[in-house]
């Protein structure tokens, strides 16, 4: 297999259905946005130990995942069916309430840190964010699978969730954000973080 093909030598991509656009239109920019977050992920499954297998096996989930997520991204509508379902979304939710159970409620906003693992995590959750930015900028000029949106929406709360139950796990107090007071007035709950 040749890696190079030089279709891009000048600034060109091919998306599915054989159409070709430049490679910083707004639909490349969603789905290589979307691949970020998933070498992100990777490197995160890469620095996490043993224990964490459980873990570990749903973020493996979340590339296959977001694997889906880029392929919908790179396909017209109407080209071939979408991969990204309501099913996907219903089974990150039910993985968020499990996570958001677990840590102690919290009545202020979360500074991105902790174990090293966690501070991954929500780098990951703001890279997720950003990916999202660039798909509602997509979905505002294209007709485009709308599971993908609300799966990525999902997958930066996980991510969220994902990181307070690491810290949690590693007995790591979470840094809180001090100068903002109580912003979640009776306690941060599952629906808060959707």
């Amino acid at each position: 297999m040749q890696i190079y093909t030089k279709r891009g030598d000048y600034g060109n991509t091919n998306i599915i259905g054989g159409r070709t656009v430049k490679k910083d239109s707004v639909r490349v920019e969603a789905y290589g946005t979307i691949d970020e977050a998933n070498s992100l992920i990777g490197y995160i499954i890469s620095q996490m130990s043993e224990q964490d297998e459980s873990l570990k096996s749903e973020l493996i989930e979340l590339q296959h995942s977001l694997f889906d997520c880029g392929t919908d991204l790179a396909t017209p509508h109407g080209k071939k069916d979408y991969k990204v379902t309501e099913e996907m979304i219903k089974w990150i939710e039910s993985r968020i309430d499990v996570y958001a159970e677990i840590p102690d409620a919290i009545e202020s906003f979360v500074l991105p840190g902790g174990h090293p693992v966690a501070s991954l995590l929500h780098l990951a959750r703001t890279t997720v964010r950003r990916a999202e930015r660039r798909i509602v900028s997509l979905a505002a000029v294209e007709e485009i699978n709308p599971h993908v949106g609300i799966f990525i929406n999902r997958l930066s709360d996980y991510l969220f969730a994902a990181a307070r139950l690491v810290n949690h796990q590693a007995s790591v107090k979470e840094p809180l954000y001090e100068r903002g007071g109580k912003v979640f007035h009776t306690s941060l709950t599952k629906e808060d973080i959707r």
